[in-house]
Formats: C-alpha cells, structure tokens, sequence
C-alpha cells in the first residue's frame, strides 16, 4: 500500500493524472470528489454520471471547479473532448463513462443493486476496471459479475477505505507475517433490527445522509452485507445465522477467548461483528500462530500468549481512502476485495414488522426488513430469499416478524439483478 503515493506522485508530475469516472453524487460521492479534486493530484475526476446531472455539477463547484469548466456531454465522443480540453463532465447516461476513451477506471457509488448492476455490466462490456462502492450489489451478484469481469480481462473490485476492504488489507498484512487468520471482525456502535427511517432522520440530517442509508447501518443489513463479501473474499463462513454479534464495552484485544475456536476452524475461519468495543469504528482480525516460537515472539511484541492474537485498526475513513483504489487497480491490477469463487455467505431477507400478503416490498433500510447473514449452502437448501432482490418483490402470503422469507413467499419483479443473480445460482451449485 505505501507505494502507492509515489505512483501517484509520478502520474501528477508527468502530467498525466489517472483519469476515471463516478456514478453517483451522494453523501459519498461529494466526499470522494473534494479529496480527489483538492487534494490528491495523481488521480483526475474526469466524469460524474448521476441521474440528476445538477447534483453532478454541484459536486464539482462546491469544491472549487468553476461552472464554465464543467460540460453535460451525451456521447462517449463528447466525454473525450472535453477530457482532452482539460475540462470536466457530467452526464445521466450510465453508458457514456464505461464507453468513453482515456476513462481508465470506474467507481459505482450509488449503493442502489439494480442500478449498480447496470452500470457494472456497461463497464464490463466496454472493458472497463470497476471499483464497487456498493457492498450490496457485491454481496448479492458479486461472483457472476467478477466472473464475468475476468473474462473480459477487468478488474472488479470493492474499495479501501470501508470496513471489508479493512479488513481485507488487515488480512493480508496478517498472512504476510505467516499466521492464520481466524475471525474477521467489524465493530459497530449499535445494532437494531427494528430501526426504520423515522427512527434515524435525525441521525441522517445531522450528517447529510438519507435516512434509509443510515438505517441500514443500524438494523444490521449494512454490516451483513460487509461481512458477507469480506466471506466471500475469504472463504470463511458464519458461525450462525446473523452471526454471533457479540456485545462487549472493552477494547477489541479483550475479545480473543471468546470465540469457540475448535468451531472457528472447523469453518475455515468465520466473519464477525461485536456491538460496543474500542477502537471503535474499526476492524479487527484474530489470528493464531503456528508453532511455538512464532508464539514466543508474539508474546514479546505485547500481543499475549494466544492461542489467537488481536490485530486491528481503529479506524476506516471512507472518502479518504476510497480513491486509491483506483491507483491500485490502474497502476498495480490489484484488488481491494473481490469473490475467490462462488458465494460463501449472502444476506438474506427478514421481516423487520409483521407483513400483509400483496404488498409490496420496500427497499434496504426502510420498514419491511432488515438483512443477516447465512452461509450459501443453507440459503440454497431453504430457498431463501436474498434482500438485494427484495425491493420491488409483491409477497403471496402474510409473513410474521423476524421471519426469514424464501422465494416461494414472493413474486420478483423481471430486474437485472434477479436474472444475474439466477445466473449466478446456476454457475456456483450447492
């Protein structure tokens, strides 16, 4: 990771910036832009596709861009000359970043499945690198979509800077040292199933957020999510549906007794969260050593006599980190965080109220459900429903809270996604 910067450096003294274009001008997408145009010289913004192109413009002039510097473009033709004009571009239609010349990577932020699946696709299909801001479209058609990317000689990836992509490089960093990670963790403030958007608008206007953004953080479907494609990175499971979520007030280093380890290497490892530990909001991976001295000289380093050692970061900061991944991508072909196969753990749907038959289901972090985690091969015997399908899906018959629903509970609209996801049900069989 540190030689990063210097690639940067060298791309910004020739001149020549990696250029790469964003979907999505939210929360987020405003955060990324300001470190990208203000303060990070290697990488260039060139394009911002929203499907509002005024909130596009404004996340150019909010930081700085003058307004007779931006241009709406509508062809791949008209992105190129404006890229070669030196000016920047904005546009609604998702096609003219992946199809435009000199783009050489993409970030999806929007956070939408059915919209990021689109757009992942056209960056697909015009040979284009694609970094997922969008940890709901990984966790719910992530190993067709990087399959399909592998093909076509890209990279997919998910980003630095959130917690999966964290704990992938905490990981990493882990293995380099020669141990065996055990459990990867994230470490939450709070966990509600039940929270809704009336719940948490205070929240969300306090941080220009939308409600059922920060919703999702809190019902648990953000995190199992997270922890979901951090799975699926891996190859390590879920010890039970939902995980085990424990609740602890200390410091994360306090927490490597209480796991069952004979059951953790059973799975292969497991994904986790805890509720209330320091340092907080950061990752942490426990892992064990393999002989002896390597545990003699870990107990020097002040980690403890084991058998499992805590390794952690205390903090994951987003649009600070995010754009470099589009350095490692274009400069290095490496990835953050992407499948290794098939799925090893999805987020599946739950009631979050007692549901009517013939409704309609609303989208993540709104009032019908909330997500968990379940290993693929029990959703694949039960049948059960991913929540990156649900919004849209018309439900046959009445479901009681915090029941799981299964896809012969629904009746799924003809999306994109749905037809991904069918795919990818076929390609990677139980």
């Amino acid at each position: 990771m540190i030689i990063i910067d210097n690639a940067l450096r060298a791309r910004a003294e020739a001149g020549n910036p990696v250029a790469f274009g964003m979907y999505g001008a939210g929360f987020m997408g405003r955060g990324l832009a300001n470190q990208v145009l203000n303060y990070m010289p290697g990488l260039r913004l060139a394009v911002i596709c929203n499907r509002t192109v005024e909130a596009a413009i404004a996340a150019y002039t909010d930081f700085g861009v003058p307004r007779e510097d931006i241009v709406e473009v509508r062809t791949a033709g008209e992105l190129a000359d404006a890229m070669a004009s030196g000016r920047f571009a904005v546009t609604a239609d998702p096609e003219v970043p992946a199809a435009a010349p000199g783009i050489e990577a993409l970030i999806e932020g929007t956070g939408h499945v059915e919209y990021g699946a689109r757009v992942t696709m056209l960056a697909i299909e015009h040979g284009k690198h694609m970094v997922l801001m969008n940890a709901e479209l990984d966790g719910t058609v992530g190993p067709i979509l990087k399959e399909k990317a592998d093909r076509a000689g890209v990279i997919l990836t998910g980003c630095d800077g959130d917690q999966p992509g964290v704990q992938i490089n905490l990981l990493r960093f882990v293995e380099s040292i020669g141990l065996t990670p055990r459990v990867c963790g994230n470490i939450k403030g709070l966990q509600d199933r039940y929270r809704n958007p009336t719940t948490q608008a205070g929240f969300a206007k306090q941080w220009g957020q939308t409600p059922h953004m920060v919703t999702s953080f809190a019902d648990g479907t953000k995190i199992s999510f997270e922890q979901a494609i951090v799975a699926n990175a891996t190859g390590m499971k879920v010890a039970r549906r939902g995980m085990i979520g424990i609740e602890h007030r200390g410091h994360v280093d306090e927490m490597v007794g209480m796991y069952d380890l004979d059951e953790i290497r059973e799975l292969g490892g497991i994904v986790e969260y805890v509720v209330g530990a320091q340092p907080s909001p950061g990752v942490y991976v426990f892992a064990e050593a393999h002989e002896k001295t390597q545990a003699h000289y870990l107990d020097y380093g002040k980690l403890g006599k084991g058998p499992l050692y805590s390794f952690y970061v205390p903090y994951h900061l987003t649009i600070f980190e995010m754009p470099l991944t589009v350095a490692r991508v274009v400069l290095f072909g490496d990835r953050a965080i992407a499948p290794l196969a098939g799925p090893v753990v999805d987020v599946v749907a739950t009631a979050k109220i007692d549901l009517e038959a013939g409704a309609t289901l609303d989208g993540l972090g709104w009032y019908m459900t909330y997500g968990q985690c379940e290993n693929y091969d029990t959703v694949r015997r039960e049948n059960l429903l991913p929540i990156g399908l649900a919004e849209g899906a018309r439900l046959k018959r009445a479901i009681p809270r915090d029941q799981v629903l299964t896809y012969d509970d629904v009746e799924l609209p003809d999306t994109l996604a749905v037809r991904l996801r069918a795919e990818q049900d076929a390609r990677f069989p139980v």
